[in-house]
């Protein structure tokens, strides 16, 4: 039996489609043209190919050392994102018996409830204080800031694991270090795989803490060395659209390969 097409959907998907598409159309047309066929429209198909935009935006931006920084930045914080939270998260997740740890974990997702602005300025007091004005404070301060979600879906998928696992790995003589490193962390991967592909994408697009918190402009990652193209009286839109592009680009390609596991992995450990 032929089913009808909900045309209501239909249209809702192909709105959106549309609203996701345009911007991204309009951001690879200005980086492609001159300012001349900027001035005449800038709806309009470029009528020539200005790739010599990109080399110029590397230039302004100084792109590979901020790119530098972006990647360090994001593979040590994912990394240690992922070996702290998780640890926070199964201590949690085998104690919700226990009152302090149940208060422990409604703490962290108190967390996900306060926007950054709030506690922006006291941050910065702070980090100044302390010295950790760097990329290295920038780090430390991902992984705690992560903790809160992290802690959320991570409870929920190891709290699915049955308690079995562990029990006859205690029997063999596995430690309680021994038995997340060998049972638990592996049967992790899903989430691991969800975790560390957000945490990824959260640290190199984040543009307001590295804002208020590096100091030091060799320190600057990809969405800070942005500004270059913004003056006093005018903004390079082209040269800005065509950087944009760039630094869009690795995570763009990230995502493409990874949301398959973005969306299973928030499946499992929202529901489970």
């Amino acid at each position: 039996m032929r089913k009808s097409t909900n045309w209501t959907i239909t249209t809702l998907i192909a709105l959106g489609s549309l609203l996701i598409l345009f911007p991204l159309y309009l951001t690879v047309s200005i980086a492609l043209k001159n300012p001349e066929e900027m001035a005449r429209s800038i709806f309009a198909l470029p009528t020539g190919l200005h790739f010599e935009n990109f080399a110029n935006a590397i230039a302004a931006t100084d792109f590979f050392t901020a790119f530098k920084n972006s990647a360090l930045v994001t593979i040590i914080s994912v990394l240690f994102i992922l070996l702290t939270n998780s640890m926070v998260s199964y201590a949690i997740a085998r104690n919700m018996n226990k009152k302090f740890f149940k208060g422990l974990y409604f703490y962290f997702i108190s967390a996900m409830f306060i926007p950054f602005q709030i506690i922006m300025l006291p941050v910065v007091n702070q980090t100044t204080t302390f010295h950790m004005n760097n990329i290295v404070g920038l780090i430390i301060l991902y992984v705690v800031y992560g903790l809160a979600f992290n802690v959320f879906v991570y409870v929920g998928y190891i709290r699915s694991i049955p308690f079995e696992l562990e029990e006859a790995a205690t029997v063999d003589g596995a430690t309680t270090w021994g038995t997340f490193w060998r049972i638990i962390f592996p049967l992790l991967a899903p989430i691991n795989a969800t975790i560390g592909i957000l945490s990824c994408l959260s640290s190199w697009n984040d543009f307001l803490l590295p804002l208020v918190l590096l100091g030091d402009p060799e320190s600057y990652t990809l969405p800070l060395v942005q500004y270059v193209f913004q003056g006093q009286f005018s903004t390079d839109f082209n040269l800005a659209f065509a950087s944009y592009l760039l630094a869009l680009l690795p995570m763009v390609i990230v995502y493409l390969f990874a949301q398959k596991w973005i969306i299973n992995g928030i499946t499992q450990g929202a529901i489970k």
